[in-house]
């Protein structure tokens, strides 16, 4: 039930160009109506870095229009991400910038390797983050944290962006260089007993809160814990609990 997407264009140091964005977009769409995956990793494949942001080498070659398409397809490709209905985690074991952090800030959970570095950097260029950095680093670590980070193009490694609430766990490295992918391993890994359906519409009535009033939001979860009343899945639960054994979900 685990899926692993592992970015793998080391030549580049899996920087996002189209034909990249093409392929992820591609497998997140696979990914959304496959009842069999409970819960999905996003990692890199090349040791040291996670994702060094936009292929700027590419982008030096676009006209200003297809700039702003590239950066509207980045932001609707990590927004799929972001909308995927089962967990996602963001294994961070080595540099995550602009583009490769606004594709980490999209993930449910981020873990890093404390050697791990991470920043929104584009105020360096001129330009400002534009895959979902200005509203999901808020939304994450506070208003005033981002801008700060977001203004001074700040680079932070794993323990700091630990302490202020970037990233969940915080892991030293291993000598194999995946000690973040080990650590969100194991997080889904506690996360595989339990009701599949249950963990979507958990996630759907977080995020649709965390968007609206505090009545609103205890509607919208009233509504979601509707979903999960009248199913199999509830059924066993209550039966293996009874019966003092784990349950054996099916995502009905």
């Amino acid at each position: 039930g685990i899926v692993v997407l592992g970015l793998n264009r080391s030549h580049a140091k899996n920087a996002l160009n189209k034909n990249l964005l093409k392929m992820m977009s591609k497998a997140v769409d696979a990914l959304k109506s496959d009842k069999k995956v409970r819960t999905v990793i996003f990692r890199s494949e090349v040791p040291g870095i996670f994702c060094a942001g936009a292929d700027l080498k590419e982008r030096a070659k676009m006209h200003s229009s297809e700039v702003s398409s590239f950066v509207s397809k980045a932001r609707a490709t990590i927004n799929e991400m972001a909308n995927l209905p089962v967990p996602t985690i963001a294994a961070i074991d080595g540099t995550a910038l602009g583009g490769g952090l606004e594709l980490a800030l999209a993930c449910d959970i981020r873990v890093a390797a404390s050697s791990a570095k991470m920043g929104l950097v584009e105020t360096k260029l001129a330009i400002i983050p534009g895959a979902g950095g200005t509203q999901r680093l808020p939304r994450t670590i506070g208003v005033s944290l981002a801008k700060e980070l977001i203004f001074s193009a700040r680079v932070v490694d794993g323990e700091e962006a630990k302490s202020i609430g970037l990233i969940s766990h915080v892991v030293e490295q291993n000598e194999a260089g995946d000690a973040a992918y080990r650590r969100a391993l194991a997080l889904a890994r506690e996360f595989l007993p339990q009701g599949p359906l249950a963990m979507r519409v958990a996630k759907l009535a977080i995020n649709q809160g965390m968007e609206v009033d505090l009545v609103t939001g205890l509607a919208i979860e009233e509504a979601c814990y509707a979903q999960t009343i009248a199913t199999k899945d509830r059924i066993e639960g209550l039966l293996a609990f009874k019966e003092k054994r784990p349950p054996r979900y099916k995502g009905e």
